[in-house]
């Protein structure tokens, strides 16, 4: 994004949306606000990349779409637009959308020390508002942890926790059962 918008305090999200066709780099929207996004570091890449291959692989022939990184999902009426690590959606409406997304039923993102607190705050509240989410998955790159936020039957989010080498990760959004090491492939813990 251009340097003048990136030091605008408040912008519309036409002028986002805008201005996006035009950068080099990502940036998210957030209630008029744009904020450039950080590069990844390897075990970021390498987990995003496994996830999404995790459930390419399980929802191949499906009606659903999986998304890594690079696609935009629309918050509510312009209110925020974000590029999740993962997204899996099953609207065929979103089929048609060739810039952006509105309907994922997953969302998943890799933390890191400088988003944790944003995504697991700010972030999972915007993603919240999205009638069509089921879970919002936030996996930790530093040790075998994976926190799934899951919409239930009462339209409450609980939260479940997968832990450790021997977990198997549930994906109840899209009928997924998985090892928590597909998804920890050639990641190294230092």
């Amino acid at each position: 994004m251009s340097k003048n918008l990136a030091e605008i305090l408040s912008v519309t999200p036409e002028e986002y949306l805008q201005e996006e066709k035009l950068a080099n780099k990502k940036h998210e929207y957030y209630y008029g606000e744009v904020y450039a996004m950080a590069g990844a570091n390897d075990a970021h890449v390498l987990i995003t990349g496994n996830t999404h291959y995790v459930l390419k692989t399980h929802l191949r022939g499906s009606e659903c779409r999986i998304y890594a990184s690079d696609m935009r999902v629309r918050i509510n009426k312009n209110d925020a637009y974000f590029y999740p690590d993962v997204m899996v959606t099953c609207d065929v409406n979103d089929q048609k959308r060739e810039n952006m997304k509105h309907s994922p039923v997953l969302v998943v993102e890799v933390l890191s020390s400088g988003t944790e607190a944003y995504d697991r705050g700010k972030k999972f509240a915007a993603y919240r508002e999205l009638q069509s989410l089921r879970e919002y998955v936030l996996i930790d790159p530093n040790k075998f942890h994976i926190d799934i936020f899951r919409l239930n039957s009462h339209a409450r989010w609980e939260l479940f926790s997968f832990l450790g080498e021997k977990t198997t990760v549930e994906f109840a959004s899209v009928g997924l059962n998985c090892s928590i090491v597909d998804i920890y492939e050639d990641i190294d813990f230092y």
